[in-house]
């Protein structure tokens, strides 16, 4: 029986009527483009987050994970749900219920379990993960249709409103409709998706991640006062976001901004979203090998302009890129999380290794390192007795 399954009975005392399962992701590049309404690349993992559920008709939604079993079970009245009212982890499936009824769903009780291998705090989305999986759980528990990108909205929703996190789409989009094998190009304005083949190992690449297993304190007021920023600058310079300021015309738009402090935002945005289209395209042409440069260039950009990088993330680019790497960058919102490289396949293990003993060198936690390889989006994996 699925882990998962096995998990929903002995907590409920009866089996599930199924089980769904959603990914975490890595963003290949495309760093804070998705709060400026622009371009974004991420590809699934396959490290996921499942959920066991059975639907319940009493308006009743009762939670347990497998992570937080010390948390026991948090009992909820659907009726009573509204922002703020929940805490801890059981907020994000809790806020998922609230943004699905909100949008007129048919979504009513259920029981739910879960279990995930996808690392928290690494900057690899396992809170979307979990609003995913259970967005998906629910819907189709209770017969609700919902397309992919408006469920990935509505999880985004419970995330921004219900817990308080002001996150863009990408996570949701990412891991509600990434396919095997490809990156997601969204366009976060429009969700606008572009399945771009992916496939390293064709090439002789392997993409390494290495979760740098820290997160420093400042990081979620950080990631609200870099959006603020930027959109005290889309305002400033008279459009809807910084994604409509022209590559081209970057200098002017920089010369017309009175707060010097704005002037590193635009600057990382712009040149990211232009990095999202060079990568594409070489993606697309079957040159995925002339990404490497851009990926370190990203990274200077998120250290040196938008200033979310941090000592841990710095060293892993360093490093990855001393010991032959393509070209490597942070990923996620920063100051901690995972940075990640592409890579020979045949030089994998090197830089892998050198990145550990860096670490282990610094007094760091020693990092978890892994190969990323493009998965598919959420889906149903196991339909229960129940």
């Amino acid at each position: 029986m699925n882990g998962a399954a096995e998990g929903f009975e002995r907590a409920y005392g009866y089996a599930p009527e199924g089980v769904w399962a959603a990914p975490g992701r890595v963003n290949l590049i495309g760093e804070y483009t998705d709060v400026n309404e622009g371009h974004v690349l991420p590809i699934a993992l396959p490290h996921r987050t499942r959920v066991a559920a059975a639907a319940r008709t009493d308006g009743v939604l009762r939670l347990r994970s497998r992570e937080a079993a010390e948390a026991g079970t948090a009992e909820l009245s659907l009726a009573g749900l509204a922002p703020g009212g929940v805490t801890g982890w059981a907020a994000y499936p809790a806020g998922v219920a609230w943004a699905l009824r909100e949008a007129g769903l048919p979504v009513g009780g259920a029981d739910l379990y879960v279990e995930s291998d996808v690392p928290a705090g690494a900057g690899l989305s396992s809170s979307a993960a979990l609003e995913v999986a259970t967005a998906l759980a629910l819907t189709e528990l209770h017969g609700a249709v919902c397309e992919r990108p408006g469920l990935a909205r509505l999880a985004q929703r419970a995330e921004n409103a219900f817990v308080g996190v002001p996150c863009g789409v990408m996570d949701q989009t990412a891991s509600a409709c990434c396919t095997a094998g490809h990156a997601l190009h969204l366009d976060t304005r429009d969700l606008a998706l572009r399945q771009v083949p992916f496939d390293l190992a064709a090439h002789g690449l392997r993409l390494l991640v290495a979760d740098t297993r820290v997160r420093h304190a400042l990081a979620d007021g950080a990631y609200a006062a870099r959006r603020a920023g930027c959109e005290a600058a889309a305002r400033a310079l008279g459009v809807r976001a910084l994604r409509d300021v022209p590559h081209a015309e970057l200098e002017d738009a920089l010369g017309r901004l009175a707060d010097a402090s704005l002037r590193p935002l635009v600057r990382h945005v712009v040149t990211e979203g232009e990095r999202v289209r060079e990568v594409v395209a070489l993606l697309a042409t079957g040159e995925p090998r002339k990404a490497g440069p851009l990926l370190t260039a990203g990274h200077a950009s998120l250290r040196d302009d938008f200033a979310v990088s941090c000592p841990e993330l710095d060293l892993a680019v360093a490093v990855a890129n001393e010991a032959g790497a393509l070209g490597a960058r942070m990923t996620g919102a920063g100051f901690g999380g995972s940075a990640l490289a592409l890579v020979e396949e045949g030089a994998a293990d090197a830089v892998g290794a050198a990145v550990t003993a860096a670490f282990a060198a610094a007094g760091h936690r020693p990092p978890r390192v892994f190969a990323a390889v493009a998965g598919e989006g959420a889906r149903r994996v196991l339909r229960g007795e129940g």
